[in-house]
């Protein structure tokens, strides 16, 4: 008998496989780029889309609206308080919560306001390393 997962009889076939791969490709997770080598992180870090929109994502428009910010600002901010939370608590675990102030992206807000996300270090598709910034109540 094969160590396949899908012949252990435990668990049965595998029925689906959603690949970290086809979720970049799908635009649930979003690549953080060479910026998040720029931070400190040495495996490949992507970025939920909810907590894209929510801490990162902004447009001229925005900044008419609301306050002047750009997006790679926002994104360095991001990238840099989960970097910080990875090296200061590395001891942790593979599930990481930080805490970021950003200026909301809806309304008229121009105050920064707090909010949480969470660094999750896990395997890649081929067991690799890799991170993932979430927003806290998302898995």
């Amino acid at each position: 008998m094969s160590n396949q997962p899908s012949e252990h009889p435990f668990f049965g076939e595998i029925i689906s496989v959603y690949t970290r791969a086809q979720a970049l490709a799908d635009g649930v997770l979003i690549d953080a780029g060479p910026m998040a080598r720029e931070v400190g992180f040495r495996w490949p870090v992507a970025i939920t889309v909810a907590a894209w929109e929510d801490c990162i994502a902004w447009n001229e428009s925005d900044s008419e609206r609301q306050t002047h910010q750009d997006q790679s600002g926002r994104l360095w901010d991001v990238l840099f308080m989960a970097a910080d939370a990875a090296r200061t608590r590395a001891e942790a675990g593979p599930e990481l919560r930080f805490e970021l102030y950003r200026v909301p992206r809806v309304g008229r807000a121009t105050k920064a306001e707090l909010t949480r996300l969470k660094l999750v270090i896990g395997p890649g598709d081929a067991g690799e390393p890799v991170m993932t910034v979430l927003l806290s109540n998302e898995d």
